[in-house]
């Protein structure tokens, strides 16, 4: 079975290459099944290590995804960076591939309009209220309106149940942050993190935001979910430089 993925809706230049994967296609067993890019999630290691092969025969990559340990901070990694701990990766080099994995998490592709560089970003809530947005667009040269951002799949608003402790991380640093927030239980909200994600991109003056219309939690044939499933796989959200 050949992997299939989504391909960005956004007037990225041509030299920019971006993609989302899912979960069908690959060689994983359940709960895992099938297409898992995580080695961090329980799942045999040759599997895994079969799928992420695929992945890079199938679409055709350049190079191997350059994978982190993600930690929900806001650390951008360079392409060079020796460490693996991260949140974000930048690069401004050809086919050095950027790549976050997520299941609920929102992943972010940034790039400018001239496609010279690229971010990935893995924005679940903790790491968009430390700033990572804000931390992977000062690698850019370039100013804010000269950015454009491509949200990918997350778990949707009407499934992200969160506490308060959650909305007021938000609130307290942006007062119109209580507009992606719907109460729905005594000291529970449901949170629309591509709404958040989109509030800290505006505030930073990157008017071009597209995406945003995908539930990692609702659509289960398509995405894994860590919230639904607990133990699951991983997709990835990949984004690079052609020459």
């Amino acid at each position: 079975m050949r992997v299939n993925w989504i391909v960005p809706d956004w007037p990225a230049p041509a030299r920019v290459r971006a993609m989302s994967t899912i979960r069908s296609g690959g060689f994983s067993q359940p709960p895992w099944d099938s297409f898992n890019l995580g080695d961090h999630v329980g799942d045999s290691p040759k599997l895994v290590a079969q799928n992420r092969a695929r992945l890079v025969a199938d679409a055709r990559l350049p190079a191997e995804p350059l994978w982190m340990e993600q930690v929900h901070g806001c650390d951008v990694l360079a392409s060079d960076d020796h460490g693996s701990r991260g949140d974000a990766r930048f690069s401004n080099k050809s086919k050095e591939i950027c790549a976050v994995m997520t299941a609920d998490c929102l992943p972010v592709l940034l790039c400018d309009i001239q496609g010279t560089s690229v971010v990935a970003v893995h924005a679940g809530w903790r790491g968009l209220a430390a700033g990572v947005l804000e931390q992977a667009l000062r690698c850019f040269d370039q100013p804010a309106l000269a950015i454009m951002a491509w949200l990918g799949p997350a778990i949707g608003p009407a499934a992200f149940e969160v506490g308060d402790d959650v909305r007021e991380a938000f609130v307290q640093q942006q007062a119109g942050s209580v507009a992606a927030f719907t109460p729905c239980a005594q000291g529970k909200w449901l949170a629309d993190i591509y709404a958040l994600a989109r509030q800290r991109l505006h505030a930073q003056g990157v008017e071009q935001v597209y995406g945003g219309g995908f539930c990692t939690y609702t659509e289960t044939e398509r995405f894994f979910s860590y919230r639904r499933d607990g133990c699951t796989g991983r997709m990835a959200s990949l984004i690079w430089l052609e020459e």
